[in-house]
């Protein structure tokens, strides 16, 4: 059964500026980003538009054998000789940073976790072994407070000092740092206080080296009602504001920016565990939730990154942990993208705040095929999820008039029980289908249009009739060009079903799943005479994504 959806552009009608949004990706691994494989994937990013994407990495000061594996990674970038007096290193650090740029890619800096010689050794868990053996560091150490935070100061100093003389004032000054990540869980073994001890003397260290230089936290977890994450960033920013400075004894601290994180759900380890699915409005309900706090304290001219902004929680895991990631795999992570990014952008431009959703999503080396992990490529093979990024690179920066009468309003956000559902049984049934988009007028003058249909259940079958009017385009003569995101088109996976699931293709069997990894036309160009407006029908699976080209 399908249900008609009435979508209208007036290519007249000047909206202002599309902000492009999407371009900040992380992943935790940072050795990975050196490697062929990575590096690749950070060309592919760099060829989808003229500005660049912006990424963001942990473990960067971590202490170990610089090789990456999944969910840690190190650079020895500190440690401290039979003295005690700090050495740096900047050699893996620099290979990370080059990467960047040599890429034509910016860093979003994570200044963490804690080099192995820094550690406070009072904060460590007991974990039955000797903490000179390195397995007790990778374990628990790394998330601990610095022995000393005059220590701590002038290795941060020593960092920014070192980026600045490498890479030039104007450089270091165009990219982002953040301090940390979600030390209101595991990542960090001190307390909120002990946290913005921290950021205090990071945030004196950076500025004495670069004034210029743009410092943010506190990078929280989900920020739900009456929950911990949510008390976190409240200390933090009241902290900001009105507290005494850990480093200088004065009043506030000086906050350029803020990250925090939000996830759509969470899939733990359960190889056979029932049916769920992310939620795109729990997701969108945390961002509204953190945009209210941070008006609350006076923070609304500040720009928001969601430093994670993704699905579910658990990146490095597939479907052979859990067979519901299945999902990132299929169009229909595109779909949830491009749902919960288009509904980010509503309330950004709905709070006057600016807000960038960063996509928690790289690449592994060696992973079977299609393994189910959140990445935009899975053994060189672009996902369907990547295709969704080639759209976004490919628009324009003028946001054209856009109305559909089948999307979700975000009146739905008043609900507060929808940010606290249980993602671990949450199946998305009996949800109605989202559809919507933009609409942008391109570097060249052509419009392009963006409609999306998404369903939270990822079973439902139910096609969309769209009906698209494009006003406002004059008496002439048009081309139009219709890309498709769907379960057959611009999606390897299908094909990878096709040549029978090989968990390590080759020969033609790779060739063939490779060539449908590009986004693909859903029809052949069309031409038509237009007199003021152009009409167009087609339809629309539950979990598609179309992209419209007219000029």
């Amino acid at each position: 059964m399908s249900k008609q959806v009435n979508v209208k552009v007036d290519a007249g009608v000047s909206m202002g500026v599309q902000e492009h949004l999407w371009r900040y990706i992380g992943y935790d691994e940072c050795n990975y980003t050196y490697i062929p494989e990575g590096v690749e994937l950070l060309k592919k990013f760099a060829a989808l538009e003229d500005a660049p994407y912006y990424f963001r990495t942990h473990f960067m000061f971590c202490t170990g054998n610089c090789h990456g594996t999944y969910k840690f990674g190190s650079t020895n970038i500190y440690w401290e000789n039979g003295n005690g007096e700090p050495v740096y290193d900047f050699t893996y650090y620099d290979y990370i940073i080059d990467a960047f740029l040599k890429t034509g890619n910016k860093p979003f800096v994570e200044l963490g976790f804690m080099p192995k010689d820094l550690v406070d050794t009072n904060y460590l868990r007991p974990t039955g072994g000797d903490w000179e053996n390195y397995a007790q560091y990778k374990e628990v150490g790394w998330t601990c407070p610095p022995k000393d935070y005059d220590k701590w100061h002038d290795f941060i100093k020593a960092v920014a000092s070192h980026l600045v003389e490498k890479y030039g004032a104007e450089e270091v000054k165009s990219w982002y740092f953040e301090l940390w990540n979600e030390p209101d869980i595991f990542y960090w073994s001190g307390t909120a206080a002990e946290y913005c001890k921290l950021y205090d003397y990071t945030e004196h260290a950076v500025h004495e080296v670069l004034p210029e230089l743009r410092l943010s936290g506190p990078a929280v977890t989900g920020i739900f009602e009456g929950g911990h994450a949510q008390k976190f960033f409240r200390f933090f920013l009241n902290h900001c504001r009105d507290g005494a400075n850990f480093c200088t004894q004065e009043k506030g601290t000086r906050l350029d920016f803020i990250t925090f994180h939000v996830k759509g759900g969470g899939f733990p380890f359960e190889m056979h565990a029932p049916k769920a699915v992310p939620s795109v409005e729990s997701l969108v309900h945390q961002v509204k939730l953190g945009l209210d706090i941070i008006q609350e304290y006076g923070y609304q001219d500040c720009e928001v990154v969601l430093s994670e902004a993704d699905p579910d929680g658990w990146a490095a895991g597939g479907i052979y942990d859990n067979a519901n990631m299945i999902f990132r795999n299929t169009e229909y992570y595109a779909t949830y993208v491009a749902s919960t990014y288009e509904k980010i952008d509503q309330l950004s431009s709905q709070y006057g705040i600016r807000v960038r959703p960063l996509a928690w999503a790289f690449m592994f080396p060696g992973e079977r095929c299609f393994e189910g992990t959140r990445t935009f490529t899975t053994q060189g093979i672009d996902k369907a999820v990547f295709n969704m990024f080639k759209i976004y690179g490919s628009l324009g920066n003028e946001k054209l008039s856009f109305e559909s009468d089948g999307t979700k309003k975000l009146e739905f956000l008043k609900e507060p029980e929808i940010g606290v559902k249980n993602h671990s049984q949450y199946t998305g049934e009996g949800e109605d289908t989202d559809v919507a988009g933009f609409a942008v007028r391109g570097k060249n003058g052509e419009i392009q249009i963006v409609i999306y249909s998404h369903c939270n259940d990822r079973d439902k079958a139910e096609d969309q009739k769209i009906s698209l009017t494009v006003d406002g385009i004059g008496e002439k003569e048009v081309k139009i060009r219709h890309y498709r995101i769907d379960s057959e088109h611009s999606n390897p996976y299908a094909e990878w079903v096709r040549q029978g699931s090989p968990l390590f293709p080759e020969g033609e069997q790779y060739d063939a799943i490779k060539a449908r990894d590009g986004l693909e036309k859903l029809c052949e160009d069309e031409t038509a005479a237009v007199n003021g407006a152009l009409s167009l029908e087609f339809s629309l699976p539950a979990h598609a994504v179309s992209y419209l080209v007219i000029e």
